[in-house]
């Protein structure tokens, strides 16, 4: 964990852009979490290439990967933010979002945005929950203080 207090939990990818862009993957403070805009990059290369649905699934892995490692459930999501490239992928994306979200139903707001980080790139998400449980998970090997 990094920070100078025990309530500012950091969590890192150790993707390549979280050192270089000085930004951590989540961050928890006290019983909230916010998670970084996620993409469908595994492994350094865009996965699913023009296919934004299939983005939208992996980026999703990727945001409630990091909630769970600070302590989160997906039940705990309250809010995503979605960034399409493509106004002809906003059904697809939004399909995606309703299966891994129905029972949740987040506040959700979808922007159509110029480009992301890769041109690749369809779709970039990122989430904000609130933990019920008081205590984020203790056997995180990327978890920092």
């Amino acid at each position: 964990m990094t920070g100078g207090s025990p309530l500012r939990l950091l969590y890192s990818s150790r993707g390549p852009w979280e050192v270089a862009f000085g930004y951590s993957r989540a961050i928890r403070t006290g019983d909230r979490i916010m998670v970084s805009g996620c993409t469908a990059v595994v492994d350094g290369a865009v996965r699913h290439v023009g296919e934004a649905g299939a983005q939208m699934a992996v980026a999703l892995d990727y945001v409630l990967e990091a909630v769970r490692a600070l302590g989160g459930t997906r039940g705990d999501v309250i809010r995503t933010r979605i960034y399409v490239v493509n106004r002809a992928d906003l059904d697809a994306v939004g399909r995606v979002h309703g299966e891994r979200f129905a029972d949740v139903r987040p506040a959700a707001t979808m922007i159509l945005v110029a480009g992301l980080l890769d041109e690749q790139m369809r779709v970039e998400v990122e989430v904000e929950a609130r933990v019920r449980s008081a205590k984020p998970n203790d056997h995180q090997a990327d978890l920092h203080e």
